[in-house]
């Protein structure tokens, strides 16, 4: 019996993590976290008995302890507490499902404690990539990615060790806009941005979704995830999501994963690899999956993609920049503040009034990060 901690436990990855462990059977829950969900903290919390409950927010933390006073749950608060969540002595792998930036000082703290990660926190790899993977590499701890697409690299990459790399392709479903132009999004509200057609995430990831952010971000975790550089990483729109994403080899093989649009396979195989399990999630008809299509991004619309291989390429501290005032303009854009073609231009703006450092710290990539929040936040659009 294998004891996890998950991070972000009432989110979209927290929640299909438990059905993956209620599926396996053989993983104990250790520690859960959360923040605003305190209704489902609590159910979380009864059926799974961790020993650790950690919650952002003091007066919700107080909240929890009432309604938990019958359990032997302990309820914790504040940063410091996602941080005893995520070096739990108990727990062998921390699931770091937070959304933001949130998730850096307790993944590096878990990762300083020897516990594998099942990463499903664009962030880490977004703002301190290189940091992540040096620690990684100096505690020999391994790092199993969770979203789809480079769990789908990951699974391809086996039994290649040595093949030379020619590209990653990185698959995307184009969001709910795509093949839309500019002049047609002009209007679009978050209701409309959070109709994603084929996966079931939290608002901020849907948003990322639709300006194909989340592509970007995801670029940048692969060039470190995979060792490559970011000239080998070609983003290609794929609607069906079916292919999760694809490695092509220097003699032109090329090796893709397949699926149904389903985050619990990549959860789960994150928590068993290298071995695979049954499961009853939904399987694949070729006889149904008959049409697949690709497409290159539209750059010249959907302009976040650009600026994420832009922010990547500039370096050092940018692409933390770039991930915390994107941030800030999803919640401005959700909060109706800006509009959805505002997004961009306030990520760029950011971009620009910033003066990157190459050679930094986590205390520097903070530093950016708070920066960046407060210049996004009274920015004019």
């Amino acid at each position: 019996m294998r004891t996890i901690s998950i991070l972000g436990s009432t989110g979209s990855i927290g929640t299909q993590t438990l059905e993956v462990v209620d599926v396996l059977g053989n993983i104990k829950i250790g520690a859960i976290t959360g923040n605003q969900n305190i209704k489902r903290l609590e159910e979380q919390a009864r059926k799974y008995r961790p020993q650790l409950v950690a919650v952002m927010d003091e007066d919700n933390a107080k909240e929890l302890r009432t309604r938990l006073g019958d359990t032997n749950c302990r309820v914790v608060s504040g940063m410091d507490s996602l941080i005893e969540a995520a070096t739990l002595p108990e727990a062998d792998t921390v699931v770091t499902s937070v959304v933001g930036n949130i998730g850096l000082r307790p993944t590096f703290a878990a990762m300083e404690a020897g516990k594998n990660i099942a990463l499903a926190n664009k962030e880490t790899l977004v703002s301190a990539g290189q940091l992540v993977m040096d620690l990684a590499k100096k505690r020999g701890i391994q790092i199993y990615p969770v979203d789809s697409e480079h769990s789908a690299i990951f699974q391809s990459l086996q039994g290649n060790t040595g093949n030379r790399i020619r590209r990653i392709l990185l698959t995307a479903s184009g969001g709910p806009f795509r093949g839309k132009k500019r002049e047609e999004l002009t209007h679009i509200t978050a209701a409309d941005a959070l109709r994603h057609p084929n996966w079931n995430m939290g608002k901020k990831i849907t948003i990322d979704s639709a300006t194909l952010m989340n592509k970007g971000l995801e670029v940048m975790e692969a060039k470190w995830l995979f060792d490559v550089d970011v000239s080998q990483i070609e983003v290609l729109i794929h609607p069906q999501s079916i292919i999760h994403s694809a490695v092509e080899y220097e003699d032109g093989a090329v090796i893709a994963q397949m699926g149904e649009p389903d985050m619990r396979v990549p959860i789960q195989y994150a928590l068993t690899y290298p071995k695979r399990a049954a499961n009853p999630f939904p399987k694949i008809d070729f006889t149904q999956r008959t049409n697949f299509t690709f497409e290159q991004p539209d750059l010249e619309t959907f302009r976040c993609l650009a600026l994420a291989y832009r922010a990547l390429k500039i370096g050092g501290t940018m692409p933390a920049v770039l991930n915390a005032a994107n941030e800030i303009a999803v919640a401005r854009f959700l909060d109706g503040k800006i509009g959805f073609l505002d997004i961009p231009v306030l990520i760029e703006k950011t971009m620009q009034a910033y003066t990157v450092k190459q050679t930094y710290t986590l205390e520097d990539l903070l530093q950016a990060d708070a920066w960046a929040r407060a210049f996004a936040t009274e920015a004019n659009v």
